[in-house]
């Protein structure tokens, strides 16, 4: 169980404890302070990289238009990996109400000047009842996340930045939950919650540990989102009894650069399904060769075979080749992205040659296909064939092995390049599992009296993912969680 409360010191006193400064946990803490609580925040990050994967999402999220229609669309994403309908029915009912509560706060939904779009699985039931909106004139760089931030900032609520959530303070005999303990400027400190405690604080797509235990397909993942999600949450719940769900499903992988420089990803332009460039390029796993179309289109990193929807394959390690007149046309980074905290927050200005990043090492150079092979570990014969094979499918103008129909252009003028591509994603679905109420639940399904989550940290996302889905639950659970924790008797 949490730590003993049977002598527990108190240093900080509120009615709700929310563990997590992003949608989910600015979402909640108005919602209960709003209802007359007082509200404490817990967050991991210093000040100024607070907001989780909110802060640097493309600033979508989702209303529904119909309950009815929803519900089918979120039934059909779930397919063989059912939720229950109570939680399908108050996901419909909820969601529905995001542009409301964004107005509410003091935000526009800019409904008329960006009209809905980006629905990513147009053939299922109930498409057309789910949107995707932003508070903001430009969709990116952070918008949405700062009316969420001047919201909280309005209220008094109060924000202890850099004091993450260690251990949930648990009554030994009633099970109740009455606290965190939290760590700040290295020292503990217990708060007391006399209503509830709500866990908003994210996934665990940076712990590597959990991402070998419960992603399929891939030995190590990195995240282009916050570096402040390392599972915490789910450890917390876990010591209380917490049971989980969902935990193999993620929104990724894609293939993108990490270097050790950086906590999170880069994204490659030339991997970019709609982008065509001069050169040519290839990506080859530890064997040399091609294993997929390098240009695809994934729905946050699923793709369609035999008629199901699979990760991404991404054999470790991926290496990206390519010839001089691509690595010459222009920074192989995606300056102009509005999104990821590589381009938002840390802000790397990578260069327009791309020089500088060969000179760090994260771009290989030689004079020949084999050479760059030898630089690589890669079997040079195999690495020679595969873009022998590679320029040949260009000359006759089609992709037979994987389908490419995107920037078919040969590699053939030296030197020759390579990055080594990581698996990425943003985030991750899985945690604890809630019920309708918001509560935190055992394996049993019976509550863990006081625990509340919202957001990432066990989302309603079991198998398929509609982009911008995550930020529209934080709010949606957010409400709901900070509704029934406010709701609590304060305990004596």
């Amino acid at each position: 169980m949490g730590q003993s409360t049977d002598n527990a010191e108190w240093d900080m006193r509120a009615d709700v404890v929310v563990v997590g400064y992003g949608a989910a946990g600015a979402a909640t803490a108005i919602t209960a302070h709003d209802l007359g609580a007082r509200v404490l925040i817990l967050e991991k990050a210093p000040e100024g990289q607070e907001g989780g994967n909110t802060r640097v999402a493309a600033q979508g999220y989702l209303n529904t238009s119909s309950p009815e229609k929803a519900a089918a669309y979120l039934t059909a994403l779930c397919g063989p990996f059912t939720v229950p309908e109570t939680m399908v029915q108050v996901w419909a009912d909820e969601m529905g109400k995001n542009n409301e509560w964004v107005e509410s706060i003091g935000g526009d939904p800019q409904e008329h000047q960006h009209p809905p779009a980006g629905i990513e699985y147009p053939e299922l039931p109930g498409s057309d009842s789910v949107h995707k909106f932003h508070h903001g004139d430009v969709l990116g760089y952070a918008h949405t996340w700062n009316l969420f931030d001047w919201a909280v900032k309005e209220r008094d609520i109060q924000i202890l930045y850099e004091s993450p959530g260690v251990e949930l303070i648990q009554d030994g005999d009633s099970k109740e939950i009455l606290g965190v303990r939290a760590e700040r400027e290295g020292a503990p400190i217990n708060v007391e919650a006399t209503r509830a405690v709500v866990l908003t604080c994210g996934g665990f797509e940076n712990n590597q540990e959990m991402i070998r235990n419960y992603l399929p397909g891939v030995p190590y993942c990195y995240t282009s989102g916050t570096p402040y999600n390392e599972g915490d949450g789910i450890r917390m719940a876990m010591t209380v009894g917490a049971d989980l769900w969902h935990m193999n499903n993620y929104a990724g992988p894609s293939m993108a650069l990490k270097v050790p420089e950086f906590r999170t990803t880069f994204s490659m332009l030339p991997l970019h399904f709609d982008r065509e460039l001069p050169g040519g390029m290839i990506v080859v796993g530890p064997d040399a060769t091609r294993f997929t179309d390098e240009k695809l289109k994934t729905a946050h990193g699923k793709v369609e075979l035999n008629g199901q929807w699979d990760p991404l394959r991404t054999p470790c390690p991926m290496y990206l080749i390519f010839d001089h007149t691509l690595f010459s046309a222009g920074p192989l980074y995606d300056k102009e992205s509005r999104s990821g905290w590589n381009r938002i927050v840390d802000q790397y200005d990578w260069s327009e040659d791309n020089l500088a990043e060969l000179e760090k090492g994260w771009i290989t150079k030689a004079e020949d296909i084999p050479s760059l092979a030898r630089s690589l570990e890669l079997d040079p014969a195999n690495l020679n064939d595969s873009v022998t094979r590679w320029n040949d499918l260009c000359e006759s103008g089609e992709d037979p092995d994987f389908g490419r129909s995107l920037m078919l252009s040969p590699i053939e003028t030296g030197p020759f390049y390579a990055v080594e591509l990581s698996p990425s994603m943003l985030n991750t679905q899985g945690g604890p599992r809630r019920n309708e109420r918001g509560q935190i639940v055992r394996p049993d399904d019976s509550p863990i009296p006081r625990l509340y989550s919202s957001g990432e940290l066990g989302s309603i996302y079991s198998y398929l993912y509609q982009g911008t889905g995550n930020i529209g639950e934080c709010l949606a659970f957010g409400r709901i969680s900070g509704r029934n924790a406010a709701a609590e008797p304060p305990r004596d």
